[in-house]
Protein backbone atom coordinates (compact mmCIF):
# COMPACT_ATOMS: atom_id res chain seq x y z
CA UNK A 1 0.00 0.00 0.00
CA UNK A 2 1.15 3.31 -1.44
CA UNK A 3 -0.17 5.80 1.13
CA UNK A 4 -0.36 9.45 -0.01
CA UNK A 5 -2.03 11.88 2.68
CA UNK A 6 -3.25 10.43 6.36
CA UNK A 7 -6.21 12.32 8.87
CA UNK A 8 -7.34 11.17 12.10
CA UNK A 9 -10.71 11.41 12.77
CA UNK A 10 -12.39 12.43 15.56
CA UNK A 11 -16.64 12.99 16.32
CA UNK A 12 -16.69 15.26 18.95
CA UNK A 13 -19.51 15.72 21.62
CA UNK A 14 -19.43 19.32 20.90
CA UNK A 15 -18.28 20.33 17.57
CA UNK A 16 -18.29 23.95 18.64
CA UNK A 17 -16.47 23.40 21.67
CA UNK A 18 -13.95 21.26 19.68
CA UNK A 19 -12.95 24.18 16.86
CA UNK A 20 -12.39 26.56 19.97
CA UNK A 21 -10.00 23.99 21.52
CA UNK A 22 -7.83 22.27 18.61
CA UNK A 23 -8.15 25.84 16.55
CA UNK A 24 -8.00 28.81 19.19
CA UNK A 25 -6.37 27.52 22.44
CA UNK A 26 -4.22 25.06 20.48
CA UNK A 27 -3.42 27.55 17.60
CA UNK A 28 -3.38 24.79 14.90
CA UNK A 29 -3.82 26.27 11.43
CA UNK A 30 -7.35 25.14 8.92
CA UNK A 31 -6.46 22.98 6.10
CA UNK A 32 -9.94 23.06 4.80
CA UNK A 33 -13.76 23.37 6.03
CA UNK A 34 -16.53 21.87 4.63
CA UNK A 35 -20.25 21.40 5.49
CA UNK A 36 -22.23 24.50 7.40
CA UNK A 37 -23.48 25.02 10.53
CA UNK A 38 -22.64 23.81 14.22
CA UNK A 39 -22.13 20.09 12.67
CA UNK A 40 -19.40 21.38 10.19
CA UNK A 41 -16.02 19.52 9.39
CA UNK A 42 -12.50 21.55 10.24
CA UNK A 43 -9.62 20.18 9.00
CA UNK A 44 -6.07 21.16 10.62
CA UNK A 45 -2.59 20.42 9.72
CA UNK A 46 -1.17 18.52 12.12
CA UNK A 47 2.80 18.09 11.01
CA UNK A 48 2.72 15.72 7.97
CA UNK A 49 -0.90 14.83 8.35
CA UNK A 50 -4.40 15.97 9.56
CA UNK A 51 -7.18 16.01 12.17
CA UNK A 52 -10.26 16.33 11.24
CA UNK A 53 -12.99 17.39 13.80
CA UNK A 54 -16.56 15.92 12.05
CA UNK A 55 -19.67 14.73 12.99
CA UNK A 56 -20.65 14.91 16.41
CA UNK A 57 -20.50 11.96 18.86
CA UNK A 58 -23.03 10.98 21.66
CA UNK A 59 -22.18 13.36 24.67
CA UNK A 60 -22.13 9.88 27.12
CA UNK A 61 -20.04 8.02 24.84
CA UNK A 62 -15.99 7.62 26.52
CA UNK A 63 -13.28 9.36 24.80
CA UNK A 64 -11.60 6.82 22.18
CA UNK A 65 -8.53 4.96 23.40
CA UNK A 66 -6.68 7.15 20.59
CA UNK A 67 -3.92 9.31 22.06
CA UNK A 68 -2.41 12.25 19.72
CA UNK A 69 1.55 12.71 19.52
CA UNK A 70 2.65 16.26 18.72
CA UNK A 71 6.12 16.95 18.74
CA UNK A 72 6.94 20.78 19.11
CA UNK A 73 10.36 22.53 19.16
CA UNK A 74 10.05 23.60 22.76
CA UNK A 75 7.28 22.40 25.08
CA UNK A 76 8.15 24.68 27.96
CA UNK A 77 7.23 27.56 25.63
CA UNK A 78 3.91 25.73 24.85
CA UNK A 79 2.95 24.75 28.53
CA UNK A 80 3.19 28.26 29.30
CA UNK A 81 0.82 29.46 26.17
CA UNK A 82 -1.43 26.64 26.75
CA UNK A 83 -1.79 27.74 30.42
CA UNK A 84 -2.38 31.22 29.06
CA UNK A 85 -5.19 29.87 26.62
CA UNK A 86 -6.73 27.96 29.98
CA UNK A 87 -5.99 24.41 28.48
CA UNK A 88 -5.79 22.00 31.57
CA UNK A 89 -2.31 20.22 32.15
CA UNK A 90 -2.85 16.64 32.85
CA UNK A 91 1.13 16.31 33.75
CA UNK A 92 3.64 19.22 33.30
CA UNK A 93 6.76 18.78 31.30
CA UNK A 94 8.98 16.07 32.42
CA UNK A 95 12.44 14.91 30.85
CA UNK A 96 11.12 10.66 30.77
CA UNK A 97 13.72 8.41 31.13
CA UNK A 98 13.88 7.49 27.09
CA UNK A 99 15.15 11.57 26.73
CA UNK A 100 12.11 12.91 25.25
CA UNK A 101 10.58 15.74 27.04
CA UNK A 102 6.82 15.19 27.33
CA UNK A 103 3.73 17.12 28.66
CA UNK A 104 0.07 15.81 28.43
CA UNK A 105 -3.20 17.81 27.95
CA UNK A 106 -6.91 16.46 27.11
CA UNK A 107 -9.08 17.71 24.31
CA UNK A 108 -12.77 18.56 25.87
CA UNK A 109 -14.09 15.24 24.96
CA UNK A 110 -11.07 13.45 26.87
CA UNK A 111 -8.82 12.77 24.13
CA UNK A 112 -5.25 12.40 25.75
CA UNK A 113 -2.39 14.50 23.70
CA UNK A 114 0.99 14.34 24.50
CA UNK A 115 3.30 17.48 23.53
CA UNK A 116 6.40 16.19 23.29
CA UNK A 117 9.81 18.09 22.38
CA UNK A 118 12.51 15.73 20.75
CA UNK A 119 16.20 17.47 22.53
CA UNK A 120 18.77 18.03 19.82
CA UNK A 121 20.75 14.95 21.65
CA UNK A 122 18.25 12.28 21.41
CA UNK A 123 18.70 9.32 18.50
CA UNK A 124 15.29 10.68 17.02
CA UNK A 125 17.07 13.34 15.01
CA UNK A 126 19.55 11.36 13.58
CA UNK A 127 18.97 9.14 10.51
CA UNK A 128 21.17 6.27 9.71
Amino acid sequence: MHVLSSRILLRPSDPDRSRQFYGDRLGLTVYREFGTGPDRGTVYFLGGGFLEVSGRAAPAEPAPRLRLWLQVADVRTVHRVLVDQGVEILREPVTEPWGLVEMWIADPDGVEIVVVEVPEDHPLRYRP
